[in-house]
């Protein structure tokens, strides 16, 4: 029987610019205060990746840097800054794909991006020498947030680290659960049966990201200033997957 489903979602305002050390849950309570508001048992909030990187000082200098062979022949062929490929090539398990000034990349934890998730958009530093990296292990700092939010509000609750990503074949950026917890991140549904009765064969669903993809939107990419949401009415509380359930096995992709 068909019934009527609904969701919720809200951004915070009023986050100050994160720096490193800082408690992300506490900044997170105190916007949520002076906003009114609180969190519900089964809210997932979902937390740019971006401020999580810069709690977690993810930062790297590209003064620092020292190209090794590889990332200078891989910038003779893009075009760009040798010091920041060699960053970029200590983030990732191989090169898949380049043109000029891209990388797509392996990450070491097994995304396929564009130039590991490096990003010199929105940071504190002289532009072009300074990088923010991903986090060092998205599913722990999803984990730690969750954590530190069940203390303050009780749960369970659910917390994703998003980032926006390219994808091929489409044009434009959507939001991707990098890391999760608490939350599902995937619905196997293959063995379930269709309106008409047939089983399915091959749907396996990534919640993760579509909950990302749907914060996202009111997140934003530029400068809007609200790198937090709370997503409300999904009842999706799971506490055993993962942002890593949603990365496919490089022994599956048929385009590897």
């Amino acid at each position: 029987m068909a019934y009527a489903r609904s969701m919720h979602a809200f951004t915070l305002a009023g986050l100050p610019e994160v720096r490193a050390g800082d408690d992300l849950a506490a900044l997170i309570a105190a916007a949520l205060d002076a906003a009114g508001e609180t969190l519900q048992p089964g809210d997932v909030v979902v937390a740019a990746q971006k401020i999580v990187s810069k709690a977690e000082d993810r930062y790297i200098e590209l003064a620092d840097m020292e190209p090794g062979d590889e990332a200078r022949a891989w910038a003779e062929k893009t075009g760009k800054d040798p010091r920041l490929v060699e960053a970029i090539l200590r983030e990732s398990a191989s090169v898949l794909r380049w043109r000029p000034n891209l990388l797509v990349v392996e990450h070491k934890r097994g995304w396929v991006m564009a130039n590991a998730g490096a990003d010199q958009s929105n940071i504190e530093g002289r532009e072009g020498e300074r990088v923010l990296m991903l986090p060092v292990d998205p599913d722990a700092s999803a984990e730690r947030l969750r954590a530190g939010l069940e203390a303050r509000y009780g749960g369970p609750l659910g917390v994703i680290v998003a980032d926006s990503v390219g994808r091929a074949w489409r044009v434009g950026t959507v939001g991707l659960a990098l890391g999760a917890a608490g939350v599902r991140t995937v619905a196997d549904i293959r063995g379930e049966l269709d309106r008409q009765g047939r089983e399915l064969k091959v749907s396996i669903v990534g919640i993760g990201d579509e909950i990302a993809a749907a914060a996202n939107l009111l997140i934003g990419e530029a400068a809007e200033g609200t790198p937090v949401a709370v997503v409300r009415g999904l009842d999706l509380m799971n506490a055993s997957q993962t942002g890593a359930d949603l990365v496919r096995p490089a022994s599956e992709d048929l385009f590897r």
